[in-house]
């Protein structure tokens, strides 16, 4: 029946969680760096380097996420490490995973006790090898460590917060890089070898995409932005975006909505 409120895709325990979440992010690093921020597309014009997976196109990526996200490229040691993951484990004091053994980034924070001006002293984002088979992912992953750097490395939040990696994806939308980590949230692929052909899926971050999709629409709304963007979105993050701004809109009373941009 026409009239009717548009239905969000979250429970109320996820919409006041993310709205809670924008609110102590704007305390964190200002309101601001919201407004103000780029919303970095999948186009030739934000990632004009040609990526080929050599290590000089995955720096290229890196340093312009780093741009994009005013991180100081300088201050962080970016490393590639093959799937096994366990070795590193033993090896290293301190790190923070996206999901667990399977981690697709690794974040560690630089040692205190040595010297700032030391090299080996820097913060250190690892990326696990097989993510450079897929630029968009790998972004995500990208904006996701970066995250890291920000919120722990910046020491505004603790790792023993108990949402941490989560609020890490929401600052991502919140900076502008959330077309990536929604549409890495859940990865459909197709295989086929000499006896069979078919699909399989792989979660990347910690918000599922109906959150992503709300998260994406109260950015564009607090923003008042026209959402262009939004045609870069996956086909099930389009919808939870546009039936949350459809909510959004019906309910002004959850949006500060500034001078429209865009």
């Amino acid at each position: 029946m026409f009239g009717l409120t548009p239905k969000l895709p979250i429970t109320e325990e996820k919409r006041q969680w993310v709205n809670e979440g924008f609110h102590r992010l704007q305390k964190l690093l200002s309101r601001s760096r919201m407004l103000e921020a780029k919303v970095v597309e999948p186009t030739a014009e934000d990632f004009p380097d040609p990526y080929d997976k050599t290590s000089e196109a995955v720096e290229n990526l890196f340093s312009r996420v780093c741009d994009y996200m005013q991180v100081e490229r300088s201050g962080i040691k970016l490393e590639i490490f093959p799937d096994e993951t366990e070795e590193l484990r033993t090896m290293l004091p301190s790190w923070s995973s996206r999901g667990g053994s399977h981690a697709a980034g690794l974040y560690l924070h630089a040692l205190e006790q040595q010297d700032k001006d030391d090299i080996d002293a820097r913060m250190v984002v690892a990326i696990r090898s097989t993510m450079l088979k897929d630029p968009m992912s790998l972004v995500a992953t990208f904006a996701h460590e970066l995250g890291h750097v920000i919120l722990l490395g910046g020491r505004l939040i603790s790792s023993e917060t108990s949402d941490h990696e989560p609020l890490t994806d929401l600052l991502t939308v919140f900076l502008g890089l959330g077309i990536f980590t929604a549409n890495s949230a859940a990865r459909f692929k197709q295989f086929q070898d000499e006896r069979k052909i078919g699909w399989s899926m792989n979660r990347l971050g910690y918000l599922p995409e109906p959150v992503f999709g709300y998260a994406l629409a109260k950015f564009a709304m607090e923003r008042g932005d026209k959402a262009t963007w939004a045609k870069h979105l996956t086909p099930n993050v389009k919808s939870d975006f546009r039936n949350s701004r459809g909510w959004l809109e019906k309910n002004p009373q959850y949006v500060h909505t500034p001078k429209p941009i865009g």
